[in-house]
Protein backbone atom coordinates (compact mmCIF):
# COMPACT_ATOMS: atom_id res chain seq x y z
CA UNK A 1 0.00 0.00 0.00
CA UNK A 2 1.47 3.04 -1.09
CA UNK A 3 0.44 6.75 0.79
CA UNK A 4 0.32 9.54 -1.11
CA UNK A 5 -1.10 12.01 1.37
CA UNK A 6 2.16 14.48 2.61
CA UNK A 7 4.44 12.92 0.03
CA UNK A 8 5.95 14.74 -2.82
CA UNK A 9 5.57 14.06 -6.17
CA UNK A 10 6.91 15.48 -9.64
CA UNK A 11 4.84 15.04 -12.95
CA UNK A 12 6.06 15.61 -16.61
CA UNK A 13 3.82 16.42 -18.97
CA UNK A 14 2.30 18.26 -16.23
CA UNK A 15 1.16 21.38 -17.75
CA UNK A 16 -2.02 19.87 -20.13
CA UNK A 17 -4.30 16.67 -20.23
CA UNK A 18 -3.21 13.66 -18.52
CA UNK A 19 -0.52 15.24 -16.76
CA UNK A 20 -2.80 18.07 -15.36
CA UNK A 21 -5.32 15.35 -14.40
CA UNK A 22 -2.94 13.49 -12.43
CA UNK A 23 -1.29 16.76 -10.73
CA UNK A 24 -4.83 17.68 -9.89
CA UNK A 25 -5.73 14.03 -8.54
CA UNK A 26 -2.25 13.93 -6.04
CA UNK A 27 -3.56 17.55 -4.78
CA UNK A 28 -6.58 16.19 -3.80
CA UNK A 29 -5.05 13.10 -2.08
CA UNK A 30 -2.98 15.55 -0.19
CA UNK A 31 1.08 15.48 -2.37
CA UNK A 32 2.70 18.52 -2.52
CA UNK A 33 3.62 18.46 -6.29
CA UNK A 34 6.10 19.28 -9.09
CA UNK A 35 4.28 20.40 -12.29
CA UNK A 36 7.23 19.79 -14.86
CA UNK A 37 6.57 21.27 -18.64
CA UNK A 38 8.50 21.80 -21.30
CA UNK A 39 6.61 24.85 -21.79
CA UNK A 40 7.15 27.08 -18.52
CA UNK A 41 3.55 28.63 -19.10
CA UNK A 42 1.88 26.11 -18.97
CA UNK A 43 3.67 24.52 -16.36
CA UNK A 44 3.38 27.88 -14.11
CA UNK A 45 -0.35 28.11 -15.04
CA UNK A 46 -1.35 24.68 -13.29
CA UNK A 47 0.71 25.49 -10.36
CA UNK A 48 -1.43 28.36 -10.35
CA UNK A 49 -4.40 26.33 -10.33
CA UNK A 50 -2.80 23.93 -7.07
CA UNK A 51 -2.89 27.05 -5.23
CA UNK A 52 -6.10 28.17 -5.87
CA UNK A 53 -7.22 24.57 -4.99
CA UNK A 54 -5.58 24.81 -1.66
CA UNK A 55 -2.72 22.86 -2.57
CA UNK A 56 1.05 23.06 -3.02
CA UNK A 57 3.06 22.93 -6.52
CA UNK A 58 5.79 24.40 -7.45
CA UNK A 59 6.58 24.68 -11.33
CA UNK A 60 9.89 23.65 -13.57
CA UNK A 61 10.04 24.21 -17.85
CA UNK A 62 12.19 21.08 -18.91
CA UNK A 63 13.13 18.93 -21.30
CA UNK A 64 12.68 15.60 -20.75
CA UNK A 65 14.02 14.21 -23.98
CA UNK A 66 17.51 15.69 -22.39
CA UNK A 67 19.00 13.57 -20.05
CA UNK A 68 20.96 16.62 -18.28
CA UNK A 69 17.52 18.29 -17.91
CA UNK A 70 16.07 15.26 -16.52
CA UNK A 71 18.88 15.35 -13.51
CA UNK A 72 18.20 19.74 -13.09
CA UNK A 73 14.79 18.56 -12.77
CA UNK A 74 15.52 16.54 -9.99
CA UNK A 75 17.81 18.35 -8.01
CA UNK A 76 15.63 21.22 -8.16
CA UNK A 77 12.67 19.75 -7.03
CA UNK A 78 14.77 18.66 -4.00
CA UNK A 79 15.71 22.07 -3.43
CA UNK A 80 11.84 23.57 -3.94
CA UNK A 81 9.60 20.64 -1.82
CA UNK A 82 12.34 18.07 -0.33
CA UNK A 83 12.90 14.63 -1.92
CA UNK A 84 10.62 13.27 -4.17
CA UNK A 85 9.06 10.11 -4.07
CA UNK A 86 6.41 9.93 -5.74
CA UNK A 87 7.41 10.15 -10.09
CA UNK A 88 4.94 10.31 -13.02
CA UNK A 89 6.86 9.91 -16.16
CA UNK A 90 4.02 11.68 -18.01
CA UNK A 91 5.32 13.62 -20.73
CA UNK A 92 5.08 12.78 -24.91
CA UNK A 93 4.45 13.66 -28.10
CA UNK A 94 2.65 11.84 -31.15
CA UNK A 95 2.64 11.51 -35.27
CA UNK A 96 0.93 10.15 -37.29
CA UNK A 97 2.40 9.45 -40.63
CA UNK A 98 3.98 6.54 -42.59
CA UNK A 99 7.12 5.31 -41.21
CA UNK A 100 8.80 5.92 -45.08
CA UNK A 101 7.58 9.17 -44.97
CA UNK A 102 9.07 9.88 -41.77
CA UNK A 103 12.21 12.02 -41.43
CA UNK A 104 14.86 11.05 -38.83
CA UNK A 105 14.05 14.32 -36.96
CA UNK A 106 10.56 13.19 -36.34
CA UNK A 107 10.96 9.38 -35.51
CA UNK A 108 13.89 10.49 -32.83
CA UNK A 109 12.16 13.08 -31.46
CA UNK A 110 9.09 10.55 -30.82
CA UNK A 111 11.40 8.05 -29.37
CA UNK A 112 13.65 10.38 -26.71
CA UNK A 113 10.52 12.06 -25.68
CA UNK A 114 8.50 9.04 -24.89
CA UNK A 115 10.79 6.43 -24.23
CA UNK A 116 14.06 8.17 -23.37
CA UNK A 117 12.38 10.33 -21.17
CA UNK A 118 10.97 8.28 -19.22
CA UNK A 119 13.58 6.00 -18.88
CA UNK A 120 15.94 8.96 -17.69
CA UNK A 121 13.29 10.07 -15.11
CA UNK A 122 13.81 6.23 -13.74
CA UNK A 123 17.41 6.39 -13.99
CA UNK A 124 17.20 10.13 -11.79
CA UNK A 125 15.04 9.42 -9.10
CA UNK A 126 14.92 5.63 -8.50
CA UNK A 127 18.48 5.72 -6.26
CA UNK A 128 17.26 8.18 -4.00
CA UNK A 129 13.50 6.26 -3.80
CA UNK A 130 15.26 2.55 -3.28
CA UNK A 131 17.53 3.90 -0.31
CA UNK A 132 14.45 5.61 1.40
CA UNK A 133 12.87 2.07 0.87
CA UNK A 134 9.69 4.37 -0.24
CA UNK A 135 8.07 5.65 -3.35
CA UNK A 136 6.15 4.48 -6.34
CA UNK A 137 6.84 5.38 -10.39
CA UNK A 138 4.25 5.66 -13.14
CA UNK A 139 5.04 5.68 -16.90
CA UNK A 140 2.24 7.12 -18.45
CA UNK A 141 2.34 4.51 -22.05
CA UNK A 142 -0.71 4.29 -24.34
CA UNK A 143 -3.48 1.72 -25.64
CA UNK A 144 -1.59 1.77 -28.69
CA UNK A 145 1.56 0.62 -27.22
CA UNK A 146 -0.64 -2.07 -25.24
CA UNK A 147 -1.55 -3.74 -28.64
CA UNK A 148 1.10 -2.68 -31.10
CA UNK A 149 -0.48 -2.39 -34.75
CA UNK A 150 -3.99 -1.76 -33.79
CA UNK A 151 -3.58 2.27 -34.80
CA UNK A 152 -2.24 2.72 -38.61
CA UNK A 153 0.79 5.20 -39.58
CA UNK A 154 1.57 4.96 -35.91
CA UNK A 155 4.76 3.19 -35.76
CA UNK A 156 7.18 5.10 -33.65
CA UNK A 157 4.92 6.21 -31.14
CA UNK A 158 3.66 2.58 -31.02
CA UNK A 159 7.26 1.58 -30.23
CA UNK A 160 7.74 4.16 -27.80
CA UNK A 161 4.60 3.19 -25.50
CA UNK A 162 5.04 -0.50 -25.77
CA UNK A 163 8.91 0.37 -24.62
CA UNK A 164 7.53 2.11 -21.27
CA UNK A 165 5.10 -0.89 -20.82
CA UNK A 166 8.43 -2.95 -21.09
CA UNK A 167 10.28 -0.60 -18.77
CA UNK A 168 7.46 -0.22 -15.88
CA UNK A 169 6.80 -3.91 -16.17
CA UNK A 170 10.42 -4.88 -15.29
CA UNK A 171 10.96 -2.20 -12.72
CA UNK A 172 7.64 -3.61 -10.92
CA UNK A 173 9.52 -7.19 -11.10
CA UNK A 174 12.67 -5.19 -10.30
CA UNK A 175 11.74 -3.09 -7.44
CA UNK A 176 10.04 -5.93 -5.21
CA UNK A 177 11.48 -6.11 -1.99
CA UNK A 178 12.65 -2.33 -2.26
CA UNK A 179 9.64 -0.46 -0.52
CA UNK A 180 9.19 1.25 -3.99
CA UNK A 181 6.56 -0.01 -6.47
CA UNK A 182 6.08 0.45 -10.22
CA UNK A 183 2.91 0.70 -12.54
CA UNK A 184 2.33 1.87 -16.17
CA UNK A 185 -1.02 3.91 -17.49
CA UNK A 186 -2.17 3.13 -20.44
CA UNK A 187 -4.78 5.69 -21.62
CA UNK A 188 -7.06 5.18 -24.83
CA UNK A 189 -8.90 8.29 -25.19
CA UNK A 190 -8.09 11.36 -22.94
CA UNK A 191 -8.83 15.05 -23.68
CA UNK A 192 -5.31 16.68 -24.15
CA UNK A 193 -3.12 19.22 -26.09
CA UNK A 194 -0.90 16.36 -27.33
CA UNK A 195 -2.03 17.21 -30.86
CA UNK A 196 -0.25 20.24 -30.90
CA UNK A 197 2.61 18.66 -29.70
CA UNK A 198 4.08 19.21 -33.48
CA UNK A 199 3.97 23.10 -32.36
CA UNK A 200 6.47 22.85 -29.86
CA UNK A 201 9.18 20.60 -31.40
CA UNK A 202 13.01 22.10 -30.09
CA UNK A 203 15.06 23.15 -32.73
CA UNK A 204 17.79 20.04 -32.59
CA UNK A 205 14.95 17.78 -33.47
CA UNK A 206 14.01 19.99 -36.89
CA UNK A 207 12.14 22.12 -34.83
CA UNK A 208 8.23 23.71 -34.75
CA UNK A 209 6.22 21.59 -37.30
CA UNK A 210 2.59 23.67 -38.53
CA UNK A 211 0.40 20.43 -39.49
CA UNK A 212 -2.85 19.13 -38.00
CA UNK A 213 -3.03 15.87 -36.09
CA UNK A 214 -4.35 13.35 -38.76
CA UNK A 215 -4.87 10.55 -37.72
CA UNK A 216 -6.45 7.86 -40.37
CA UNK A 217 -10.30 9.40 -41.11
CA UNK A 218 -11.88 5.92 -41.69
CA UNK A 219 -9.95 4.01 -38.62
CA UNK A 220 -10.70 6.82 -36.18
CA UNK A 221 -14.30 6.28 -37.48
CA UNK A 222 -14.50 2.57 -36.75
CA UNK A 223 -12.76 2.71 -33.41
CA UNK A 224 -14.49 6.31 -31.89
CA UNK A 225 -14.83 6.07 -27.84
CA UNK A 226 -15.86 8.59 -25.75
CA UNK A 227 -12.83 10.66 -24.68
CA UNK A 228 -12.10 11.13 -20.91
CA UNK A 229 -12.06 14.49 -18.98
CA UNK A 230 -7.90 14.17 -17.71
CA UNK A 231 -9.67 14.91 -13.95
CA UNK A 232 -11.67 11.49 -14.42
CA UNK A 233 -8.75 9.36 -14.96
CA UNK A 234 -6.21 11.10 -12.20
CA UNK A 235 -8.22 9.01 -9.48
CA UNK A 236 -7.51 5.69 -10.86
CA UNK A 237 -4.34 6.44 -11.34
CA UNK A 238 -4.21 7.15 -7.61
CA UNK A 239 -5.75 3.91 -6.88
CA UNK A 240 -3.27 1.84 -9.00
CA UNK A 241 -0.59 3.63 -7.21
CA UNK A 242 -1.96 2.82 -3.63
CA UNK A 243 -2.65 -0.90 -4.71
CA UNK A 244 0.91 -1.16 -6.25
CA UNK A 245 -1.20 -2.54 -9.28
CA UNK A 246 1.41 -2.98 -12.55
CA UNK A 247 -0.82 -1.71 -14.83
CA UNK A 248 -3.96 0.61 -15.13
CA UNK A 249 -6.70 1.42 -18.39
CA UNK A 250 -8.91 3.47 -18.44
CA UNK A 251 -11.66 2.22 -21.09
CA UNK A 252 -12.70 -1.38 -20.64
CA UNK A 253 -14.12 -1.56 -23.56
CA UNK A 254 -11.10 -2.24 -25.16
CA UNK A 255 -10.69 -5.85 -24.35
CA UNK A 256 -11.84 -7.41 -26.99
CA UNK A 257 -9.52 -5.46 -29.17
CA UNK A 258 -6.91 -6.15 -27.02
CA UNK A 259 -7.28 -9.94 -27.81
CA UNK A 260 -7.81 -9.59 -31.47
CA UNK A 261 -4.75 -7.06 -32.25
CA UNK A 262 -2.10 -8.74 -29.58
CA UNK A 263 -3.11 -11.60 -27.51
CA UNK A 264 -4.58 -13.79 -30.47
CA UNK A 265 -1.87 -13.34 -32.21
CA UNK A 266 0.43 -14.66 -29.25
CA UNK A 267 -1.42 -17.49 -28.76
CA UNK A 268 -1.38 -18.71 -32.18
CA UNK A 269 2.17 -18.22 -32.19
CA UNK A 270 2.40 -20.77 -29.39
CA UNK A 271 0.59 -23.22 -30.82
CA UNK A 272 2.55 -23.59 -33.67
CA UNK A 273 5.72 -23.25 -31.73
CA UNK A 274 4.04 -26.44 -30.02
CA UNK A 275 3.36 -28.20 -33.16
CA UNK A 276 6.89 -27.58 -34.58
CA UNK A 277 8.11 -28.66 -31.62
CA UNK A 278 5.72 -32.00 -31.33
CA UNK A 279 6.05 -32.87 -35.21
CA UNK A 280 10.73 -32.43 -35.01
CA UNK A 281 11.53 -33.56 -31.18
CA UNK A 282 14.88 -33.46 -31.31
CA UNK A 283 17.31 -32.48 -28.13
CA UNK A 284 16.90 -28.82 -29.12
CA UNK A 285 13.24 -28.98 -27.64
CA UNK A 286 14.17 -31.34 -24.56
CA UNK A 287 14.91 -29.22 -22.21
CA UNK A 288 17.72 -27.90 -19.95
CA UNK A 289 20.45 -30.49 -20.20
CA UNK A 290 22.66 -30.93 -16.83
Amino acid sequence: MTEIAGKVALVTGGGSGIGRGLVMALVDEGAFVVVVDLLEERANDVADQVTRRGGTAVALAGDVSKREDVRRIKAASNDALGSVSLVFANAGVTWFDRLTDMGDNDVDWVLHVNLMGALYCMQAFLPDMIAAGDGHVVGTASIAGLMPGWVPHHTPYSISKAGVIALMLNLHQELKGTGVGSTVYCPRAVRGRIGESFQHRPSRFGGPVDRPLAIDREWSTNNAVPSLDPEEVGPMVMKAVRDNAPVVVDHANQRPYFFEHYVNHVVAAFDEADAWERAHPGPQHAGPTS
